[in-house]
């Protein structure tokens, strides 16, 4: 007959808790689910515990009572798969002590609209918001006025209950998440009428968003602690807003540059001449140099988007688009006819490229240099 100390690898004077844990050790190596063909060590293993463990049981086998101390449970070796859930986390909600009823709350994402000049430079928009806010009645107590929280009368504020299990071990006992307060060890006999005990509720507020100078398209700003209150009006969690920029009708974006397009006559085009055009900082002279071909690109320094987490801007950056007219009275056909005389071009012949030169072709050969 195999001792039952040496089978657990414990003195004979070995404490009550020195024999569980060894049990534990061995058990989760020996056991049949986890490593097949040691049946019978797990069998010596449960045997040693089970008589161990219990006072009465472990006096008669110190005394000479038998390999199962004259008490070893009846039902032979069954019931593995109860001792693997006691061994191995099943079953066992609620174990590690009870929920805390306040908690932290979500994080949340919602989206906004704005224009390109708010995107550009900056500004604060107005954001309505449907979230969970504390309950104004209870503060987020979530019990009515004059009451307060109770200890759970089932587990007595552990937020488990104890189920005992008869197995080859004899008695196990498992550790089970309390119906009756859900794991949180205290129940609220008279909950909050306004929110029903959860010391939160839904409600639209209108937050007012300030945008970086700089943003584009996609951007998320993190507003910390802006975002869902937490259940028992716990702690609220952080709010991500994402950038939507609307497209506006002259400008559009390009990196931190902007751009926009401006036609002007073939006159103007030919002779040079300074146009006003109404850009975010106000009305400035665009200089169209004498001779000036469509697709042509004109700079405006510094009068661009902000950059990013900066002070700087970049360029504002028109194309040129030269119209021609299309319809013309007796006295401009005679003026131009006259022009195309004077240039040898009252029969004009084509030039003839080694490829197409469109407008937007004409606009990366100027940002090229060429």
């Amino acid at each position: 007959m195999a001792d039952h100390y040496e089978t657990l690898g414990v003195s004979k004077d070995a404490s009550a808790a020195e024999i569980k844990k060894s049990y534990l050790k061995l058990a989760r190596k020996y056991h049949p689910d986890v490593n097949p063909g040691f049946d019978e060590e797990f069998k010596a293993i449960s045997l040693a515990y089970d008589v161990l463990s219990d006072p009465e049981k472990r006096r008669n086998y110190d005394m000479g009572g038998g390999e199962n101390g004259q008490g070893f449970p009846a039902g032979g070796f069954g019931g593995f798969g109860d001792i693997f859930e006691t061994f191995f986390g099943g079953g066992g909600g609620g174990a590690g002590g009870p929920i805390p009823r306040m908690q932290r709350g979500k994080d949340a994402l919602v989206g906004v609209n704005i224009d390109l000049r708010t995107a550009a430079f900056g500004g604060t928009v107005d954001l309505d918001v449907t979230t969970a806010v504390v309950c104004e009645t209870c503060s987020g107590a979530g019990t009515q006025d004059g009451t307060s929280i109770e200890t759970c009368s089932l587990c007595h504020g552990s937020g488990s209950i104890q189920r005992m299990t008869r197995t080859l071990l004899g008695q196990m006992v498992t550790n089970q998440t309390c119906n009756q307060c859900h794991g949180y060890g205290t129940v609220i006999p008279h909950p909050c009428l306004n929110c029903q005990g959860d010391g939160r509720v839904r409600k639209q507020r209108t937050m007012k968003i300030r945008i970086p100078a700089g943003v584009s398209d996609g951007t998320r700003i993190q507003l910390s602690a802006q975002g869902e209150v937490g259940p028992g009006g716990g702690p609220a969690g952080d709010l991500f807003v994402e950038v939507m920029v609307t497209r506006h009708e002259v400008f559009r974006r390009d990196g931190d540059n902007l751009r926009a397009a401006v036609s002007v006559p073939m006159t103007a085009a030919a002779l040079g001449a300074r146009i006003p055009f109404e850009t975010f900082d106000g009305a400035q002279d665009l200089d169209i140099e004498p001779g000036t071909q469509s697709g042509t690109v004109v700079r405006l320094p510094g009068l661009g988007a902000t950059r990013l987490r900066s002070e700087t801007r970049g360029d504002l950056l028109i194309t040129v688009d030269v119209t021609t007219p299309d319809k013309l009275d007796d006295e401009q056909r005679e003026l131009l006819a006259q022009l195309a005389k004077v240039r040898g071009e009252e029969t004009p012949r084509a030039q003839i490229t080694t490829e197409s030169r469109g407008m937007f072709s004409r606009m990366r050969e100027k940002f090229a240099g060429r």
